[in-house]
C-alpha cells in the first residue's frame, strides 16, 4: 500500500519536472499558449498531490485521536472512491481491527487477574507512592475489618501504630501483627514487594492469617506429647498394679504367725494397698487423657442444630433447675443445619454447656444458646453464660491440654473440643459479648 502511494508521488513528481521543463522551453520559444497549458497542468498536478497528501494525513490523525480516546467504533469507508483511497482505508481498518483485538485480550486478562485476586485467601493491598490504595481484595478487607480501604491512614482505626508500620516496610520485609475482631485476635503475617510501572513505584502488601496454622501445629505437638506420656506411664504403672495385686493376694492368705508377724503383715498390707490405690488412680488419670488422642475420624453428615441442642440441654436440665439458671435458645436463621460428625459435635456441645452451667454462680444466672449462619455461609453455635468472665491470666491457657483451674478437673474438655473442631476444618473460639457474657463459638 505504501509502495503504491510512493510510486504515485514519484509519478506526479516526474510529471511536474517534465511539465516545468516543457514550460521553460515553450517560454524561450515564445509559444505562450503551450506554456500556459503546461502551467495549468503543473497546478493540477500540485493540487492533486496536496489533496491526496491531506486526505492521507487526515485519516491517520483521525485514527490516532480515536485510539487515544479509547474509541474503537469508527470505520473508514471502502466504497465510492479511488482504488488508492480504498487501499488506504482498508489498511487503516485493518490496523484498527488488530488494536481492537489486542485491547479485548488485555481486558480479558485484567478480568481474569481480578478474579484470581478476589478468589485467593491471601489478602492483597496495592498502594502507590502516596499511600493511596489502588487495589484491595475481599480477603484483605475481611482481615483488616474495614468495609472500604482507600488510604493507608485508615489503618489507624484498626491500630494506631499500623499506618506507620506499613509505611516503614521495605521490599522483602516480613512482619507478624495481631488484628483483633469481635470474636478473636488473629495472627497475621505481612510481606511487601515493589514493582515499577510507568516510572512510578507500586507497593504490593500481602496479608496471611497464620493463626489457624499456628494452632494446628500447637495441637499436633500436644497430641504427640500425650501419646508419648501415655505410653511411658502405662508401661510403668501396669507392672506395679499387677505386682501389688499379687502381693495382696498372698498376704491375705491365712497363716499362723506371732503377734509381731501379724503387725508386720498388717503394715505391709497397708503399704501395698496404698501402692495399689495410687496405681489405680494413676491409671484412671492416664485413661482420661487418652481420650484426647482417641478422637475418631469424623463421619460427616448433615443434621439439625436445634435438635442436637435440645439433646445436649436435656442432660443439664436438672442442674440448671437446681441452680436457678434460665435458658434461652435463640435461632438467628431458620432450619439451620451443620455438615459434621453429629456424635463429636454433641460431645463438644455437652462439654461447653456443662462448663457454662458450672461458671454461673449458685444464685442463678442466664444461659443463652444462639445459632445460625455466618455471612460466609458456615453454620455456628454460640454458648453464652452470665457467669464471671475468665480471668485475664487464665485466658491464654484455656485451650492447652491438662490446664485446669477446677479442683476435680482434668483439663482436657476444651482441648478435646477444639481438636474435634479442627478435625472438621472448623473453629472453637472464645469471646466476650457486649453485654459482658462469656461466649464460646463453634464454627462448623
Amino acid at each position: 500500500m505504501f509502495k503504491s502511494i510512493q510510486y504515485r508521488l514519484i509519478a506526479y513528481t516526474l510529471l511536474l519536472v517534465v511539465l516545468a521543463a516543457a514550460s521553460s522551453v515553450l517560454i524561450m520559444q515564445k509559444q505562450w499558449a503551450g506554456s500556459v497549458l503546461c502551467g495549468i497542468l503543473v497546478v493540477f498536478c500540485l493540487n492533486n498531490m496536496w489533496r491526496h497528501y491531506k486526505r492521507f494525513n487526515q485519516n491517520i490523525l483521525f485514527l490516532l485521536n480515536a485510539l487515544d480516546n479509547g474509541d474503537y467504533s469508527f470505520h473508514f469507508s471502502e466504497s465510492s472512491m479511488s482504488r488508492r483511497e480504498k487501499e488506504l482505508n482498508a489498511m487503516l481498518n485493518r490496523i484498527k481491527e488488530i488494536l481492537t483485538n489486542a485491547r479485548k485480550e488485555v481486558i480479558e486478562n485484567e478480568k481474569f487477574l481480578s478474579l484470581i485476586v478476589e478468589s485467593v485467601s491471601t489478602g492483597i493491598v496495592i498502594v502507590d507512592e502516596y499511600w493511596h490504595v489502588q487495589t484491595v481484595n475481599r480477603s484483605a478487607l475481611d482481615l483488616l475489618g474495614l468495609p472500604v480501604f482507600t488510604h493507608l491512614n485508615q489503618l489507624s482505626g484498626v491500630n494506631e501504630n499500623f499506618p506507620t508500620l506499613f509505611k516503614k516496610m521495605k521490599a522483602g520485609d516480613n512482619f507478624q501483627i495481631t488484628i483483633p475482631n469481635e470474636r478473636e485476635e488473629m495472627q497475621v503475617s505481612l510481606r511487601l514487594s515493589e514493582i515499577k510501572l510507568k516510572e512510578h513505584k507500586i507497593k504490593i502488601i500481602t496479608l496471611n492469617n497464620i493463626g489457624s496454622e499456628l494452632e494446628t501445629k500447637e495441637m499436633e505437638s500436644w497430641v504427640r506429647l500425650i501419646r508419648v506420656m501415655t505410653h511411658e506411664i502405662m508401661n510403668s504403672i501396669a507392672p506395679i498394679t499387677s505386682l501389688s495385686e499379687t502381693l495382696l493376694t498372698l498376704h491375705h492368705q491365712p497363716q499362723e504367725d506371732s503377734e509381731s508377724s501379724d503387725s508386720l503383715r498388717n503394715n505391709t498390707i497397708e503399704a501395698f494397698e496404698t501402692i495399689h490405690s495410687t496405681a489405680r488412680g494413676l491409671l484412671s488419670f492416664v485413661e482420661s487423657y487418652r481420650k484426647f488422642t482417641a478422637v475418631p475420624k469424623p463421619e460427616v453428615l448433615s443434621f439439625s442444630i436445634r435438635s442436637l441442642l435440645d439433646k445436649a440441654v436435656r442432660l443439664e436440665e436438672q442442674v440448671m433447675t437446681q441452680r436457678n439458671i434460665s435458658l434461652e435458645i435463640e435461632p438467628v436463621n431458620e432450619d439451620v443445619t451443620m455438615a459434621a460428625d453429629e456424635k463429636l459435635i454433641f460431645q463438644v456441645l455437652v462439654n461447653l454447656i456443662k462448663n457454662a452451667v458450672e461458671a454461673i454462680p449458685e444464685a442463678g444466672g442466664e444461659l443463652l444458646l444462639r445459632y445460625g449462619y455466618q455471612p460466609s455461609g458456615r453454620s455456628y453455635i454460640e454458648v453464652c453464660n452470665s457467669g464471671d468472665p475468665i480471668p485475664a491470666d487464665v485466658l491464654p491457657h484455656i485451650f492447652i491440654p491438662f490446664f485446669t483451674t477446677k479442683e476435680n478437673g482434668n483439663g482436657i474438655g476444651l482441648s478435646v473440643s477444639r481438636y474435634i473442631m479442627r478435625l472438621h476444618g472448623g473453629k472453637l473460639l472464645h469471646s466476650t459479648s457486649p453485654e459482658g457474657m462469656t461466649v464460646f463459638t463453634v464454627v462448623g
